[in-house]
């Protein structure tokens, strides 16, 4: 079994959603009116919960983008689903875009050309992806690895600092 990379970033449930609604805060202080979320799957299905939650939006639409294909390399992106007509009006004005992270920015650049004028949220951002967003909560280095809680079980972590002091 292959080890964590040097700045891993475990993301437990608990924390996932306080950042989930800090984004949620955020969205809610710029006094806009959202008709529908888009969320871009599979990560942006949490965030989009706590978020139409937060913020009343009951229309949740997905668009599905398949991009990481393993956990070191970002694969080609692979349209699985498109987003329905209906929101694609006015070139998405009013629709919120919602993901877990941008890292690259290449999947929200894709879904940008479908809906230039959405606003586009996400829960974390490295500085790749950071000119592709709107709105986001946490920076991380573009060499962090993010491990989201739906992706993790319980297993021995290795200390920050190496060697042992005791």
């Amino acid at each position: 079994m292959s080890s964590l990379p040097d700045k891993a970033f475990p993301v437990s449930w608990d924390q996932f959603h306080r950042d989930a609604r800090a984004l949620a805060w955020r969205l809610a202080g710029l006094n806009q009116d959202f008709r529908a979320i888009v969320c871009i799957t599979r990560g942006g299905l949490v965030p989009a919960a706590i978020i139409s939650r937060e913020l009343n939006i009951r229309l949740i639409e997905t668009v599905c983008i398949a991009s990481y294909h393993d956990y070191v390399n970002q694969g080609e992106m692979n349209l699985l689903k498109g987003i329905s007509p209906e929101l694609t009006t006015e070139q998405g004005k009013g629709i919120l875009v919602v993901d877990d992270l941008t890292d690259t920015g290449k999947t929200a650049s894709e879904v940008r050309e479908m809906l230039p004028q959405a606003h586009f949220a996400c829960v974390y951002a490295k500085p790749s992806g950071v000119p592709m967003i709107d709105t986001f909560v946490t920076e991380v280095s573009q060499d962090t690895w993010i491990y989201f809680p739906w992706d993790m079980g319980f297993s021995y972590q290795e200390p920050i600092a190496k060697g042992s002091r005791g």
